[in-house]
């Protein structure tokens, strides 16, 4: 028997190194695929797009706000992964009785390096695990190098529309604009707060505001729309991916956020 905690601190007792394992998170999905893990990967959600060809060679078992807990049963898995912020807690005791459920609760950089450690020694892929958290820190270093003497510049950044809501506080995506230099001007709040865009002067008045590729699809109206409410406010489409994603993907982010920053130099 072996016994390790999740970043809730639940205990997960596994009787042997996984094989049939099941992914609920599209990140973490991808985060698999990178530690040697696409082979012993089962059953995927209909949001895991990278790698992209898993979708026509793994069971999709449904969302990750709605899963099938059918399909999953008869996938037989012996691991389940999980995350606070894009599954529902609710699965948790359908899910345990099916095979042990891991959560992870990822908020900050480290806790993403945290998970890529815990995930190598759980699967048996610490060499694959150290390599990826030394790539990313090894990067991190050149960005935060890159980002050093960058101008501090005040940010909203929408996940949603109609009704418009915002990245805040307690988030990874808060995480990632607080690495960018953006002061996000929703930091008082917490969470994906709803907010008045006819505020968004009061609130901060932000130099750039960041529309999200993911989960909602932002466009020309929407831009328009929250621009009247500001004075001199730059629009950007931003990757979703790239602010939200934790896990490997932290790599091809650092390199998106220094062009990102090449982009909006040309603007100020």
């Amino acid at each position: 028997m072996k016994y390790f905690k999740d970043q809730l601190g639940r205990e997960i007792t596994l009787k042997s190194t996984p094989k049939k394992i099941i992914s609920l998170v599209p990140s973490q999905t991808e985060l698999l695929c990178d530690l040697a893990l696409e082979n012993e990967l089962v059953g995927i959600t209909k949001f895991c797009v990278h790698p992209y060809h898993l979708k026509s060679t793994k069971k999709i078992v449904g969302g990750t706000k709605k899963v099938d807990f059918e399909k999953i049963r008869a996938l037989k898995p012996d691991f389940i992964l999980c995350n606070k912020e894009e599954n529902s807690y609710e699965f948790l005791p359908e899910l345990e009785k099916i095979a042990p459920t891991y959560f992870s609760d990822i908020i900050t950089l480290q806790h993403s390096i945290d998970l890529i450690l815990r995930l190598g020694t759980i699967f048996n892929r610490r060499t694959e695990a150290d390599n990826l958290a030394h790539k990313i820190d090894f990067k991190l270093k050149d960005f935060k190098q890159f980002i050093k003497n960058k101008p501090i510049r005040k940010v909203a950044y929408f996940i949603w529309g109609k009704p418009y809501m915002v990245a805040a506080n307690e988030t990874y995506i808060n995480e990632m604009l607080a690495l960018n230099k953006f002061e996000n001007i929703y930091s008082n709040m917490s969470r994906y707060p709803k907010v008045e865009i006819n505020r968004i002067r009061h609130e901060g008045d932000p130099d750039v505001i960041i529309l999200s590729s993911e989960p909602f699809p932002f466009k020309d109206e929407h831009a328009l729309e929250i621009g009247t409410y500001t004075n001199r406010s730059i629009t950007v489409f931003g990757d979703g991916e790239m602010f939200s994603w934790p896990g490997s993907r932290t790599l091809l982010a650092l390199d998106y956020f220094k062009e990102l920053h090449k982009k909006l130099e040309s603007h100020f």
